[in-house]
């Protein structure tokens, strides 16, 4: 039996956040077979010396956001093991 889990990243304009255009945030959402999600979060700011390169920054930003995404589904899955053992968890990354 195969369960599909899926991950959408919502990436922000940097004018949208600021206007010299030098941050990227991005926004992933894990959504699970059973419809749990579990959001992330990740930002990219350029160095205002550096070329605008939009795909840099959006590349940069959600992995931070799946980064983030990760670090949470793990202290979750944690969580759900030390209510099952009665006893606190921690699992490495």
């Amino acid at each position: 039996m195969a369960h599909t889990w899926n991950v959408a990243i919502r990436l922000f304009d940097a004018d949208d956040i600021e206007r010299d255009g030098t941050l990227t945030a991005a926004h992933a959402v894990l959504t699970t077979s059973s419809g749990t999600s579990l959001e992330g979060h990740g930002r990219a700011r350029r160095n205002p010396d550096d070329p605008q390169v939009r795909e840099i920054g959006e590349e940069l930003a959600a992995a931070r956001a799946l980064r983030d995404l990760a670090d949470r589904l793990l202290r979750a899955t944690s969580d759900d093991i030390a209510e099952i053992e009665h006893r606190p968890v921690h699992l490495h990354p």
